[in-house]
């Protein structure tokens, strides 16, 4: 018996050099019968971008989405905005901005 190590695929998003489409293997493309979970690397050599029609050799590896961004040795620095996914440190931003934006504009109703 040889011990044979179990190969895990990373399900990596790529995106379209051409046009910008980012293809998300965790959604797949219902409209085009690719079930959710699929790789890239899974997909037809037949498989086009949707968008525009870019032959699978024109899309470039972005990775993976969950993982915190940086550098993981950087992610210890700051004040704890490095260890935050991007998602979250858009929501942190554009969340303050509003905030900020409200507070300027309670102010017109003091006297």
């Amino acid at each position: 018996m040889s011990d044979r190590a179990t190969e895990t695929k990373t399900l990596d998003r790529h995106e379209c050099r051409a046009c910008g489409y980012v293809y998300e293997p965790k959604k797949g493309n219902p409209k085009i019968d690719i079930a959710p979970g699929t790789a890239f690397e899974d997909l037809p050599q037949t498989w086009v971008c949707p968008v525009c029609g870019a032959r699978k050799s024109m899309f470039q590896n972005l990775g993976q989405m969950e993982g915190v961004s940086g550098f993981k040795a950087n992610q210890r620095y700051g004040v704890g905005v490095n260890g935050m996914t991007e998602g979250q440190k858009s929501l942190l931003i554009f969340g303050g901005l509003v905030v900020g934006f409200l507070l300027l504009l309670s102010m017109y109703g003091l006297q």
